[in-house]
């Protein structure tokens, strides 16, 4: 569906119908919480969710890792709770380590555990998942990874990451399109960050930087190397990731001549998966997919660690949305 949510063929206005379908029931629903005729549930904690308005990868992880980073050092005490998309996890919120299992837990949280080193939570229901979270550690803040949709769940500050190089695709809702909830939807927000660029005036610029890589067999992480170390070489380059295009296109600008191997976002890789030709190439893949691979990684495979790199007006104008929100919680007792 991906390549048909970025065009406009005909086979998108025949999934019109069922796309009106899905935004007015998408509008009723958030209505019926806005109306209180759904419960919100409210945390005596702030709640900040990063989320986006579009299926895919946009660079919702790196920015979570960022803001637990930045609330460590200001002094906070921030858990993280998450779906785990792509883990078994059951009706049970669980809470993940570094021992947990990815299978389980989803990819994507236990490597927010594994680098945020802070408590992390995983449940479908979001709520619940903070409930768990508050009663079992010391948090004073919650970063939710994803869940702008999961209106249950109160919240206090709402961060969406925004594709720059793609944005919204053909601008329609789902099935026709990518989006979750229309354009508009961005108005209501509290901020938005363009991960990429080019950045328009409402919006903060988030770059995602790593240049260097470590081997995928090395649960230490001693086995470093600048990135410089494979350029001019050709490797195998792997990514499952909700847009493999990105991180092909960060190897290509670093000088490397990359054999592309996209999967599935949360593909749960097996060895087989690696019967390329040439498998003796370097084989560098991302953060998130190594974790699932060191049963049988090989001496030739390499991650790339990455991070987000924001401008300084987000980090003042967020810090000032966290003590307002302080300071109205405060005033309502």
């Amino acid at each position: 569906m991906n390549r048909l949510w970025y065009s406009k063929k005909l086979t998108v206005w025949l999934l019109l119908p069922v796309s009106l379908l899905f935004w007015v029931l998408s509008n009723v629903r958030r209505m019926l919480y806005r109306s209180g005729v759904f419960k919100v549930i409210h945390f005596p904690v702030p709640v900040i969710i990063v989320g986006n308005i579009s299926v895919g990868g946009t660079g919702k992880t790196p920015l979570v890792i960022w803001l637990v980073e930045y609330l460590k050092k200001q002094g906070y005490s921030p858990g993280i709770v998450s779906r785990g998309y792509g883990g078994v996890n059951g009706l049970k919120p669980c809470a993940v380590t570094n021992r947990s299992d990815p299978a389980v837990v989803g990819d994507e949280p236990w490597l927010l555990a594994h680098r945020c080193q802070c408590p992390v939570v995983v449940n479908r229901n979001r709520p619940l998942a903070v409930e768990y979270l508050l009663k079992n550690n010391p948090c004073d803040v919650v970063v939710s990874d994803d869940g702008l949709q999961h209106y249950a769940l109160g919240r206090d500050i709402e961060i969406v990451v925004v594709d720059g190089e793609r944005r919204f695709g053909n601008g329609f809702c789902l099935p026709a399109g990518p989006l979750r909830e229309t354009k508009s939807r961005l108005s209501s927000v509290d901020l938005v960050v363009n991960n990429g660029g080019p950045v328009k005036k409402t919006e903060y610029l988030m770059r995602l930087g790593g240049t260097e890589i470590c081997s995928v067999n090395d649960n230490n992480h001693r086995v470093r190397r600048s990135l410089s170390f494979l350029k001019g070489q050709t490797v195998h380059a792997v990514a499952g990731i909700g847009h493999p295009a990105r991180f092909f296109k960060y190897l290509k600008n670093f000088g490397l001549t990359i054999i592309e191997h996209p999967f599935p976002d949360h593909h749960n890789f097996l060895k087989s998966d690696f019967s390329f030709e040439g498998s003796s190439l370097p084989i560098l893949m991302t953060e998130k997919d190594a974790m699932k691979c060191r049963k049988f990684a090989k001496d030739n495979y390499w991650y790339l660690p990455v991070d987000a790199l924001m401008e300084q007006k987000f980090a003042i104008d967020f810090n000032h949305l966290l003590i307002k929100t302080l300071k109205n919680r405060e005033s309502h007792g």
